[in-house]
């Protein structure tokens, strides 16, 4: 794979010449690219091969060089839980989905469902806008092959690997699980919850993360089948439900997490690998409580996002996407 920012001429120049590509940039850009096979999704932000930065003109393009074919669908509404349902025996899914809609909760509760959604990578992103528009400008998905974008819906590109090629995806969490801090259940599964049972017992949960002084910078941690993945915060208001950016699932139990150390030099530290030959995003939390504009995270470059897609929705995670040659994967 190829990986750069490039301008909105240079992205369509590729795109005239017919190769498979991932697209991420402001709505504005995206909306100027010509028909072709590609899917996009609303960022401004990205951590590019000089550091993080924001950036409303270009966009940051993957080409998918393995690719022998692919086709771009949107799955919306009840279509959903058939997303893997058109795959090709090779091959790879790139799934983008907009932050905040009805596909984004549908997802992130049930997706891990869905039949067969772990017996192919299947990999993407959250897709967002300026945290300074969130008022203003609605997250959106692009299919190029109808020129079209959507606020509402997954959109996927399915992708024929060549028979040599094959896929396989990494994810890279900082956070672990605080082992003193108090144990955390859920009685239902939901962005949001009034209560919690805190070490048995039931508390009002915003009340309990405030007189705890809970740095809600650092997200709740549960072990799934060795698998780290984190809940973060959105808001802890006195009196309110704490909403979180992906589902708590009932029965799980959670802690929270111990605060890294500096973010950029821990991504550069563990994310080895040729990062500019991979597909990746990195979570705006990150970005935002690890300061990252105008720093590099090793050679790992794409979109902050709005949650991040490894089979199902993870939150402040680096996720990664390699397509390599089937005997070294076989190998390794």
């Amino acid at each position: 794979m190829k990986n750069a920012m490039m301008s909105v001429a240079e992205a369509a120049a590729l795109i005239e010449a017919a190769k498979v590509l991932v697209i991420a940039g402001s709505e504005a850009a995206l909306s100027q690219l010509p028909k072709g096979c590609w899917i996009g999704g609303t960022s401004v932000y990205f951590m590019t091969d000089t550091g993080g930065r924001v950036d409303r003109d270009n966009l940051f393009v993957t080409e998918i060089e393995a690719a022998e074919e692919a086709r771009p669908v949107l799955y919306a509404g009840e279509d959903l839980p058939s997303l893997t349902m058109n795959r090709y025996d090779n091959g790879l899914s790139v799934i983008l989905i907009p932050a905040f809609s009805k596909a984004h909760e549908a997802f992130a509760i049930h997706g891990s469902g869905y039949s067969g959604v772990f017996d192919q990578p299947l990999m993407g992103w959250v897709t967002g806008v300026h945290l300074d528009d969130l008022e203003t400008a609605r997250p959106k998905v692009f299919d190029g092959a109808r020129g079209m974008a959507f606020e509402e819906g997954a959109m996927l590109l399915h992708v024929k690997l060549r028979a040599d090629r094959v896929a396989d995806i990494d994810i890279l969490n900082l956070f672990e699980p605080d082992q003193s801090a108090d144990e955390i259940r859920f009685a239902k599964t939901g962005f949001s919850a009034s209560t919690a049972l805190v070490n048995g017992q039931e508390v009002e949960l915003a009340s309990y993360l405030t007189e705890q002084g809970v740095d809600t910078r650092c997200p709740m941690v549960a072990n799934f089948a060795g698998a780290m993945i984190n809940v973060s915060f959105q808001s802890v208001e006195p009196g309110k439900p704490v909403s979180f950016y992906a589902p708590v699932i009932e029965g799980v139990s959670y802690r929270i997490a111990k605060l890294p150390g500096d973010y950029a030099s821990e991504f550069a530290a563990r994310a080895q690998g040729e990062g500019s030959r991979e597909l990746s995003c990195n979570c705006i939390l990150n970005y935002i409580y690890g300061e990252l504009e105008a720093k590099k995270t090793g050679s790992f470059t794409g979109p902050a996002t709005f949650g991040e897609i490894a089979y199902m929705l993870l939150n402040q995670t680096m996720v990664r996407l390699n397509i390599q040659a089937a005997e070294a994967a076989a190998v390794a």
